[in-house]
């Protein structure tokens, strides 16, 4: 969206394990069921089998049904971020993955809780251009860009002077740097092209330029920041392979 911090677009280039039950008598007499040792123990009698129940995959906590849902089956990578409340801008993410979209272990943390910020209103199911609230839901990441130079990403990466932040926050604290490395989540855009295309699907009302960028300190026009070397960390991370998502949202609104 255009703002202080969306700037006007350009174009873009168990294993199996046998068990063996070995029943021993010590000399003659009876054996330990009061009977001859000789006497043989009815097929009734035999102990059964232990039997495991399987362990259920492990889910990311606080998810609900609704937004487990709308994870993709392929996807192996997602970043949580949840928010304190439907109306605060203070939110706390989490990057969790598992090894394969069936794979019995489920998912598990891959980060430790990191600071965000998302938009100065808090959250929203139905984003509109100029609400200053972040959009809730589940969204794609494919692409990224940056004013500094790639740092070892495998999104592609569009690097160059357009993504320059200039001007101040709203508390006052500048935005110089915020831009330093973005990814752009896939709400309301078209996958597979730059962060500054300013192509919107769902029409411009619906507003758009929603990124993870890099934290100012302060709350963003609908965006997640996140604190510089955390933004640097998650793009030598995320693996396009892996079709990485965010879920975004307040807590209320993820649970459910």
């Amino acid at each position: 969206m255009p703002s202080p911090t969306c700037p006007r677009p350009v174009a873009y280039a168990a294993a199996g394990v046998a068990l063996t039950l070995l029943l021993t008598a010590c000399g003659t007499g009876a054996q330990s069921d009061g009977r001859p040792s000789g006497e043989a123990r009815s097929v009734s009698e035999a102990p059964e089998p232990s039997r495991t129940t399987p362990e259920r995959p492990r889910q990311i906590p606080a998810l609900g049904a609704k937004t487990r849902a709308r994870i993709p089956p392929s996807t192996t990578q997602a970043l949580v971020v949840t928010g304190e409340a439907p109306d605060a801008n203070r939110a706390t993410a989490v990057l969790y993955t598992r090894k394969s979209p069936s794979g019995a272990a489920g998912w598990r943390p891959a980060s430790d809780p990191w600071p965000a910020h998302n938009g100065l209103r808090g959250w929203s199911s139905r984003h509109v251009q100029g609400d200053r609230k972040s959009p809730v839901g589940v969204y794609g990441l494919t692409d990224a860009g940056g004013l500094l130079p790639d740092p070892g990403t495998r999104f592609p990466y569009d690097q160059g002077p357009a993504f320059t932040a200039r001007g101040t926050g709203f508390k006052g604290e500048p935005l110089t740097g915020s831009f330093d490395y973005v990814i752009a989540i896939n709400y309301n855009r078209e996958p597979g092209r730059t962060p500054l295309d300013w192509t919107r699907p769902l029409g411009a009302r619906r507003g758009g330029g929603i990124w993870l960028h890099v934290d100012h300190g302060g709350p963003t026009q609908g965006c997640v920041s996140l604190p510089k070397a955390r933004m640097k960390e998650l793009l030598r991370t995320l693996d396009p392979a892996r079709k990485p998502v965010v879920v975004m949202g307040d807590a209320g609104a993820l649970g459910a």
